[in-house]
């Protein structure tokens, strides 16, 4: 495996919700808190930093240039992994200068980020063009691809797995958010390496399960040859549902402010409006739809990205 930078919280705590599964009378849940890695006010992109970042200065890097919305939790941790390290950072980020500067992009800001706003269809593009010139200009960049997911990234959910059998919670389901692939393609290939029995379950963001659970096999096996693992993965592997993503990207909808609302009230734990409150969303849909049974161990995978609660217009949509 790559070399390793500490940079989170670790383990992070596995913590079960009494009052949740008892309104939702459903499965026995419990969430896993990768909201509380610290870095940045952490979130699941951090573990993904330690290799990442570590990958970087083998190499003589200087400066972490990546991509991501306007209020992207990934870009968000890269900045305060570049200030931690002494390292600069242009983060690219598709959409318009919202003017203010609020949730993830405040942090971002404070970090001292480079921040460079394109118009998001030409955001691939423009992140090439943005390392082209920093590499001109002797900046010595590293690039990371959009939400830290490729082989060395996907790294740190091996190890997450790993973390998670030494907290001996028998789970036979995990959910979470999944849009980029690489924290679920991480959990499948680490599920496999310890001899994970349940199931994981991506609830997409974003994207159709044809395409998502494409891009999770591919970014699953490729890391499997880069680390030499023996392993294969296949279609049977990986779990996708896209039933809860028609709305786009970022799209805050009923069922999600619903989610947001029911963990905050009855757990005190709070999602945020664009990954996690998605997945909670079609995890209480499932539920109600009996989906699990009611003597079923189910862990939520909380991925982070509180930030985001406190930038328009989520913030008006949860207060009505």
């Amino acid at each position: 495996m790559t070399k390793r930078i500490p940079l989170a919280h670790l383990p992070t705590p596995i913590e079960p919700l009494p009052s949740l599964t008892k309104l939702l009378q459903g499965p026995q849940l419990f969430i896993k808190r990768d909201d509380l890695t610290g870095l940045g006010m952490g979130g699941n992109k951090t573990r993904k930093l330690e290799y990442l970042t570590a990958d970087a200065l083998a190499q003589g890097c200087r400066t972490l240039i990546t991509t991501g919305a306007v209020q992207s939790n990934h870009c968000r941790q890269v900045a305060a992994a570049a200030a931690r390290l002494g390292l600069g950072c242009i983060l690219v980020l598709g959409g318009p200068d919202p003017g203010t500067r609020q949730g993830n992009l405040l942090l971002d800001a404070l970090s001292g980020a480079k921040l460079v706003f394109v118009p998001t269809d030409e955001r691939d593009q423009r992140l090439q063009q943005a390392f082209a010139q920093a590499k001109e200009d002797d900046m010595q960049p590293y690039l990371i691809p959009y939400g830290g997911s490729n082989p060395v990234g996907v790294q740190g959910y091996i190890q997450a797995m790993q973390e998670l059998q030494e907290q001996a919670l028998k789970s036979d389901w995990i959910v979470l958010a999944s849009s980029s692939g690489g924290t679920q393609a991480g959990m499948v290939l680490g599920g496999k390496q310890t001899g994970f029995t349940g199931r994981i379950l991506g609830i997409s963001v974003d994207k159709l399960a044809t395409e998502l659970t494409q891009t999770i096999i591919a970014l699953a096996n490729q890391t499997a040859t880069y680390l030499n693992m023996g392993v294969e993965i296949t279609p049977q592997d990986v779990f996708v549902n896209d039933a809860y993503c028609q709305a786009g990207y970022g799209n805050l909808q009923p069922a999600e402010v619903e989610a947001i609302q029911l963990f905050a009230r009855t757990e005190g734990i709070l999602l945020d409006p664009v990954y996690t409150s998605r997945a909670a969303a079609g995890l209480i849909d499932l539920i109600r739809k009996g989906f699990f049974s009611r003597d079923e161990i189910v862990l939520f995978w909380h991925t982070g990205g509180i930030p985001a609660l406190f930038a328009e217009p989520y913030t008006s949509t949860l207060l009505g």
